[in-house]
């Protein structure tokens, strides 16, 4: 579990922008991965977690896809399984696959926090160019966690495609606002 654990933190400062030397945090990112998957045996959780990352910094989608539907096998009740299956299914463009996927974890975990799993949903909900379904997702993402710029980002996207500029704005405006100097 260290390892997977170890290398989403690697992923973040990569993602994120926080490390001086990002390809460097990349690799470290991408080979803490592939040692949680080597030491991981039938761990749900650090294969969960390693799939998560590699998918993220662009290995084998398909490959991660297997990996994430090992971690479900072996422990269908899995929560965090399920959320992270919905982003790599995002990621592979299988987006009624991810709101599925999305929709089991926020069940089986009804009291986590629900941000993050409502802007992915908004996202998928997105690319399927269903906007009203992907802003009311969204803005309960804002609601959950009112400092996740994903949500925003998408939600001001979500307002310009419908037309709706003003509130595209006003989103921009609350964006800035909690990420100043971004």
């Amino acid at each position: 579990p260290a390892l997977s654990l170890a290398a989403i933190c690697h992923m973040h400062l990569f993602m994120n922008g926080w490390a001086e030397a990002s390809e460097t945090i990349r690799r470290q990112a991408v080979d803490l991965a592939r040692q949680a998957l080597e030491a991981a045996e039938d761990d749900p959780r650090v294969l969960a977690n390693a799939a998560f990352v590699l998918a993220q910094m662009g290995e084998d989608i398909g490959a991660m896809i297997g990996v994430v539907d090992r971690a479900l096998a072996l422990n269908p009740s899995f929560a965090r399984g399920w959320f992270l299956s919905g982003i790599i299914r995002r990621f592979a463009g299988q987006n009624d696959l991810a709101i599925e996927h999305l929709e089991t974890s926020l069940r089986l975990s009804p009291r986590e926090s629900m941000g993050q799993p409502l802007c992915t949903l908004g996202m998928a909900y997105f690319l399927k160019r269903q906007f009203d379904e992907a802003s009311a997702k969204l803005l309960l993402s804002i609601q959950d966690n009112s400092g996740f710029p994903p949500a925003y980002r998408w939600l001001a996207a979500c307002y310009a495609h419908m037309g709706r500029l003003d509130e595209a704005h006003a989103t921009v405006a609350k964006l800035r606002a909690i990420t100043p100097g971004a």
